[in-house]
């Protein structure tokens, strides 16, 4: 599997990103890929709509939902800058995604690696592909950049 990810499928996640960062968001980006092909993306949203839901995972599925007209993403991969939290990693699994590439850990909140892995547990009937750590630098420096210019205002 490590040999399909595609790191300029990430490239796009992080330009996701860039945007919810010049927004004022937390700097996550997603992308939802099924084969070649963009079928959604998404950045966090949360202080712009006031929804704690509003995370970049879960904004690009309800996108790649609606665009397959259908709940199963079955066949698709979701590219995502940094590691999906509980609320993520439960969306994702309900959606049948195939598999998840991420860039970088994340260990207050990181919940299909760092923590523990949601989406492993024998008890699922189905559990995704997980792979971190493609461009993890690039990822981990936005996120420490942009709190550190948090912290300093």
């Amino acid at each position: 599997m490590e040999d399909e990810v595609r790191p300029g499928f990430m490239e796009l996640a992080l330009d996701e990103a860039v945007q919810a960062a010049q927004a004022g968001e937390v700097p996550v980006g997603a992308v939802i890929v099924r084969g070649a092909e963009v079928i959604a993306r998404g950045h966090n949203m949360r202080e712009h709509w006031l929804d704690a839901t509003a995370h970049a995972e879960v904004i690009a599925i309800r996108e790649a939902c609606r665009k397959l007209h259908n709940w199963r993403l079955a066949g698709c991969t979701l590219y995502v800058t940094v590691e999906p939290c509980p609320m993520c990693a439960g969306a994702i699994w309900n959606s049948r995604i195939d598999t998840v590439v991420f860039g970088c850990r994340d260990n207050r909140a990181g919940a299909v690696e760092s923590l523990f892995n949601v989406l492993s547990h024998p008890s699922l009937n189905h559990r995704p592909v997980v792979i971190g750590g493609i461009c993890e630098e690039k990822c981990r420096a936005l996120m420490q950049d942009f709190f550190a210019q948090r912290r300093a205002e």
